[in-house]
């Protein structure tokens, strides 16, 4: 019978990455399918690999000769395919288990050529080797420029998408047999990447093709090269591009060799200049004799199209600057270093002395920041050490003139300790700084720390920036208050970098075991049932411990301005410089934190106290809530909905906890009271948090412009999205940079990323884009903002009770509401402002914003009467009132 799939996986000598791939293959959701183990002449034990799988799917061919790369194991492999589809395994690389299954759907559906899905390389920690089961719970992955992949869409041809050319990998894809043989599609043998020869032709040949955005391939490849091998890498990835280039113009594409020279530049090239830094000057020399001849044949206007920094160094090795292309490459990873100089002639900035075209990096925006992203650049000329006292000599650039046009103060910064500087003025313009720092006043601890260099304004304001140190520079080691300590370079920026180690001792398992949660656990359930409860003492939480902020911020701020006898702990996770000097915290899951818990005979919070501690008989639950229901929630959210019992049960006994529930209205209750199964008391007033918002905080927004350095000539965009699952990033949707280029004049967007979210603002957007993920209080940005940015977030039922305007900016819409999340309301009809999916849209937008605001006025009362119509500006006294004197409503 004719399997519907065949993959072609090649190996040698590789048992364990091998039993691995044949796993992930026989394990797939679609079992009627192939798998072809290619042998690329090992020299192992391969052979007994592949005879321990009992499975007739398993298909061995053995290659005699080595040599001829591993295009020549995939043309064997492909060559002896049965099936209509084939799709291509590395040897110790991951098919998800329902890859196979879902792109043969999409590839049938579509009527695609072919279909490409997402790749996410395997990224293990160190510990066990490769191939250790143990190895695989420390691993994490990473995906691949994920913006490629989605969302889900047929592309009628590459000249359609030919951004796509990034994509040359030929193992993320599955490709119709008889697409392949009739187009002669075959891997170049004899030469290193072959998928970026064999995907140009496929993609010329291709009349449409399928993407999808989710994971289809988990790629477990090296992560680099080793130094001895990088110039005869460079120099395959070199070949490999010629080649490439030579297919597009001999398949009639010659009009897209250019975007295919692209991916050169920002792959390929990219890769090896970041490392450049700390490679010895003659291999920095080679690399560039390397490249040099490519470079130099790139298709006009390719070279314009990288990014500056790219660009610049590309022109320094065409000039052969082999000594400012190592300080250039230091600007494309790690810290992203400053350059040593910059020109700033008619409008336009340029890396070094001169305004050279070549050396334009205007669009880095660089010379425009505020002050506290403001670029400045540390080199350490001299280190030393005598015993725990650090010696440096640190010599610093200044290309944007920061320290010039503002009065400072200098101090070194490390883990706390802070060391003031005195740098001198140099006659090049540069400044020169020595310090000791003396690692003994160092809080100890475990881990790395990288001392910075901060300016700080009379203001407060600082900017802070990494110290750079030659890669060469040996390690120094001192103990200190049993610690190792090792100051020296990392990276391949070469930062300067101290790491504490621990010194060895013996510790006992009681001791090692009285830290552990179980333990906490099993103390708090003994506690509960032998301490009283003490009626003066209450436990507040907002963000599981992360904020001051949400409606237990402002029912504690009640309780506090009337002055009632109750004594407050807020519950605080990491980094509580949110929290005001006044408010008594305590470190959430201490000992300390479970016997509050134990004691206390009030819970407050927003979200929800740790899972599986009862609630002590005799204690009342607030739960107030963090928001309205748009989205999904409870038992029909996607972590619940499912029939694994676990999670479904440990929510349910979090729930009972509640005694009782902030409403901000009727239609709150209907979705989420029958959505969670709660049945304790209602107190339908409305939301703490939203009373400052109908009530009005003059003072807000001159807190936020002075906080975040926003020039009182421009607007304010809070843009607030809510989070996605998958890579970093993926709930930031807007194009930050084309709204840079067409309103930075008039706008200052304030991103507000969710709580969950690790989006870091780009360099080169900061002039226009103000991170606020760390600013402590939301309704300060709502207060101080002119217009809100949202999508499904339940930021946009607070903002309502402001009455200014809404723009929704969902791109996603149709996968959010259906596959991800799931929506409980059509906000593309109810939505109190459009629902935009184009950056054009946006723009057009917020240049019209007024008109906008009209035409959506009446979906906006509509909104606000749905969402808002309890929010009287005085939620806060009656949630007290109720809770804390026993007056609220029963259910």
């Amino acid at each position: 019978m004719q399997p519907d799939v065949s993959v072609v996986l090649v190996t040698c000598d590789d048992p364990a990455g091998l039993r691995r791939a044949i796993d992930s293959v026989l394990g797939q959701s679609l079992r009627d399918l192939e798998l072809i183990v290619v042998d690329d002449a090992s020299a192992g034990d391969t052979p007994r690999v592949v005879a321990r799988f009992d499975d007739p799917r398993v298909r061995y061919l053995r290659r005699q000769a080595p040599g001829d790369g591993q295009g020549a194991s995939r043309n064997s492999g492909a060559d002896a395919a049965r099936a209509p589809y084939v799709m291509f395994l590395d040897g110790g690389d991951e098919l998800p288990r329902h890859a196979c299954k879902s792109l043969l759907e999409e590839i049938e559906r579509t009527d695609a050529e072919f279909v490409a899905g997402q790749l996410s390389r395997v990224l293990t920690a160190t510990g066990p080797a490769r191939g250790d089961r143990r190895a695989r719970g420390a691993a994490r992955t990473q995906r691949y420029r994920p913006a490629l992949y989605g969302p889900r869409r047929v592309v009628e041809g590459i000249r359609a998408e030919p951004g796509f050319f990034l994509d040359g990998f030929a193992t993320n894809k599955l490709y119709r047999a008889d697409f392949l043989r009739e187009h002669a599609l075959r891997f170049e043998e004899g030469v290193r990447y072959e998928d970026h020869v064999f995907t140009a032709a496929v993609y010329c040949a291709a009349r449409r093709f399928a993407v999808v955005p989710w994971v289809v391939y988990l790629w477990r490849g090296l992560p680099g090269t080793a130094s001895g091998d990088e110039i005869d890498d460079v120099r395959a990835r070199v070949r490999a591009a010629q080649l490439g280039d030579a297919v597009l113009r001999e398949r009639g594409h010659a009009d897209l060799v250019g975007a295919r020279q692209d991916r050169f530049l920002r792959q390929d090239l990219r890769v090896h200049l970041e490392r450049l830094p700390g490679r010895p000057a003659v291999r920095v020399k080679e690399f560039a004799a390397v490249t040099r001849p490519y470079l130099d044949e790139l298709e006009p206007g390719v070279a314009d199209r990288a990014d500056p920094l790219v660009r610049v160094c590309c022109h320094l090795i065409r000039t052969g600057r082999p000594e400012d292309l190592v300080v250039a490459a230091r600007s494309l990873t790690g810290p992203k270093a400053a350059p040593r100089h910059a020109l700033r002639v008619d409008g336009r900035t340029y890396w070094g002395t001169r305004a050279d075209p070549a050396m334009d990096i205007t669009a880095l925006r660089l010379g425009e920041l505020p002050f506290s992203a403001a670029r400045i650049r540390h080199e350490v000329t001299e280190v030393s050490c005598a015993g725990t006292v650090v010696s440096l000599t640190v010599r610093t650039y200044d290309p944007f003139a920061v320290l010039r046009r503002w009065k400072t103060r200098a101090e070194l910064v490390v883990k706390g300790l802070r060391v003031p500087l005195e740098p001198a003025r140099q006659s090049d313009g540069s400044y020169l700084t020595r310090v000791e720092l003396d690692l003994a006043r160092v809080r100890p601890g475990r881990g790395r720390r990288d001392p910075r260099v901060s300016y700080v304004r009379a203001d407060g304001h600082r900017t802070s920036d990494r110290l750079l140190v030659d890669p060469a520079t040996a390690p120094l080691t001192c103990a200190v208050a049993g610690h190792e300590v090792t100051v020296g370079p990392v990276g391949d920026a070469a930062v300067l970098a101290v790491t504490w180690r621990p010194a060895p001792r013996r510790v006992s398992r009681l001791r090692a075991a009285a830290s552990g949660a179980d333990l906490k656990l099993w103390a708090y359930r003994w506690l509960v049932r032998v301490v009283p409860r003490r009626r003066d003492l209450a436990l507040f939480e907002s963000e599981n411990g992360a904020a001051y902020t949400g409606n237990p911020r402002y029912v504690y701020e009640e309780i506090r301005g009337r002055g009632m006898p109750v004594r407050v702990w807020w519950s605080v996770r990491g980094d509580a410089s949110g929290f005001p000097a006044d408010v008594p915290l305590v470190p959430r899951m201490s000992w300390r934190h479970v016997w509050i818990m134990a004691r206390a005979a009030y819970w407050v919070d927003s979200h929800g106290f740790p899972e599986g501690f009862p609630k002590p008989k005799g204690t009342r639950y607030l739960q107030t809530w963090h928001g309205q229901a748009l989205k999904t929630v409870g038992f029909d959210s996607p972590a619940l909905r499912g029939d694994l019992p676990g999670p479904r049960e440990r929510w349910r006994a979090s729930v009972a906890r509640w005694d009782a529930l902030v409403s901000p209205g009727a239609e709150f209750e209907r979705v989420f009271v029958p959505s969670n199964e709660y049945a304790g008391t209602v107190l339908r007033f409305g939301s703490p948090r939203c009373d400052v918002l109908v009530n009005g905080d003059p003072s807000a927004e001159a807190r936020v412009r002075e906080a975040l350095e926003i020039p009182a000539d421009r607007r304010i965009l809070l843009y607030a999205p809510t989070y996605r699952e998958g890579a970093i990033g993926a709930s930031v949707r807007a194009d930050l940079d084309a709204l840079g280029e067409a309103l930075a004049d008039e706008w200052v967007v304030v991103l507000r990323p969710h709580p969950a979210e690790r989006f870091r603002v780009p360099e080169r957007v900061r002039h226009f884009v103000r991170a606020a993920g760390s600013y402590p209080e939301v309704n300060d940005l709502i207060l101080a903002s002119d217009a809100l940015l949202s999508d499904y977030s339940s930021i946009i039922c607070d903002y309502a009770c402001t009455g200014r305007p809404i723009l929704l900016y969902a791109d996603d819409y149709d996968a959010y509401a259906r596959v991800e999340r799931g929506l409980n309301y059509d906000l593309r009809e109810i939505g109190p402002g459009p629902v935009l999916a184009t950056t054009e849209e946006l723009v057009a937008a917020l240049r019209d914003l007024p008109a906008v605001a009209a035409e959506h006025a009446g979906r906006y009362a509509d909104f606000v009467a749905l969402f808002c119509a309890e929010e009287t500006g005085k939620a806060a006294p009656r949630v007290v009132d109720a809770f804390f004197h026993g007056t609220g409503p029963r259910p």
